[in-house]
């Protein structure tokens, strides 16, 4: 009887676990379909206007997209070795860029942020920032005890920051530094960095932002237009003025896709960093929700393959996939948070909608990388697992 039922038990077919985390993949995937479908609806007054063609920007947005799909099937293809190998040159790279776009770099709006590539511009801060992540990840499996211990394995990352954290102020880009220095000390700070010594990183954060709007006029005038924009509301304020008025137009259910009013040439950047008040326009409450619902679901699912990975012994694929959950978690909220006038204006991309070629190819290929952590985990766990069960 016990052979038999042996027999059976073999035979019969057992659920096998997912290879790769599929509420993660559905997450990305709606978040680029609800973004393709609202970048086109917000830029069609915006394309009309420069390009005499209605879906120019959509076409644009839509050739990123096939891109960025090609990126991130090559990037689930690259074993994680690989960026743990070469995360010191991908640092040096990153640099390169910076300094090469400073040089060679075409400028728009006074700043030089994009090296151009044939008809498009490619923006070496968004690449600089998945380089940086990957090296800090790195170190931090390399002195995770001088992080710990000491102030100098603490600092080491800092001064590497502060040297890639100048070349982009040097662009100007402040909202990158920010997304970048909140991203590093949150990873200090799992790693078992001292209190004392996040808590004055934070502080010494917080008094040089401080300071970099205070030196720079454009940047003094989004503060105080963000502080009350109703007091300038057709200068310093007006951005964030049509910003709220399209959001109180919303409603529970929106206007209706399409039928946003502000993006007719009264909201800037509608289809860009003000994307999701057109969306709360035409989507209403419900909408916002459901969206901010699906980007939540992409964050924890980051943290939580970070979480997996960090038990199985596989630290560097941990802290990776934790860096780029900060970087998504944060940038959402900056971006939310400056559309909704609960934070000052900063020229950041709301993660796989708003439009903007650089931000959708390096945010697809991070997911490409969470996908492939969350793998090689599971492979080592099952490995570790039928290995346990032959002795």
């Amino acid at each position: 009887m016990i052979a038999l039922a042996q027999i059976k038990d073999t035979l019969t077919p057992k659920p096998s676990p997912q290879l790769y985390d599929v509420p993660l993949l559905y997450s990305m995937l709606m978040l680029i379909g609800v973004g393709f479908i609202m970048v086109m609806s917000a830029s069609m007054p915006t394309a009309e206007r420069l390009f005499d063609n209605s879906h120019h920007i959509a076409i644009r947005h839509g050739m990123f997209l096939a891109v960025a799909f090609v990126l991130f099937w090559i990037t689930v293809c690259v074993p994680m070795d690989w960026w743990k190998r070469s995360n010191a040159y991908l640092l040096i790279l990153g640099m390169v860029l910076l300094i090469a776009v400073l040089i060679i770099g075409r400028e728009v709006n006074g700043a030089k942020r994009w090296i151009p590539i044939g008809p498009i511009g490619f923006q070496v801060a968004e690449a600089a920032k998945l380089y940086f992540f990957s090296y800090i990840a790195g170190y931090l499996v390399r002195k995770r005890e001088e992080v710990q211990e000491n102030i100098k394995g603490f600092a080491k990352p800092i001064a590497v920051f502060a040297v890639y954290a100048l070349l982009i102020l040097l662009q100007p880009d402040l909202g990158t530094v920010v997304v970048m220095f909140v991203t590093t000390v949150g990873l200090l700070f799992l790693a078992g960095a001292k209190l004392w010594q996040f808590f004055v990183l934070i502080l010494t954060g917080i008094g040089l932002v401080v300071l970099l709007i205070i030196v720079e006029p454009y940047r003094m005038a989004r503060v105080v237009g963000f502080l009350d924009p109703w007091d300038d509301p057709f200068g310093k304020g007006y951005q964030l003025v049509q910003s709220l008025m399209a959001y109180s137009q919303g409603g529970w259910f929106g206007q209706g896709l399409g039928n946003s009013v502000q993006k007719l040439q009264y909201l800037p950047e509608a289809h860009n960093d003000f994307i999701f008040a057109v969306i709360g326009e035409e989507l209403g409450l419900v909408g916002v929700v459901s969206i901010l619902m699906v980007l939540a679901t992409l964050v924890f699912r980051a943290l939580l393959i970070g979480q997996q990975a960090l038990k199985c012994g596989k630290e560097y694929e941990g802290y990776f996939a934790f860096a780029i959950g900060i970087w998504f978690a944060f940038q959402t909220m900056v971006n939310v948070g400056a559309s909704a006038g609960i934070l000052p204006t900063k020229g950041l991309t709301l993660p796989f909608i708003s439009y903007g070629g650089s931000s959708l190819m390096i945010m697809t290929i991070a997911t490409g990388i969470l996908l492939r952590v969350d793998f090689e985990t599971k492979m080592a766990t099952k490995q570790a697992t039928s290995g346990g069960g032959k002795r």
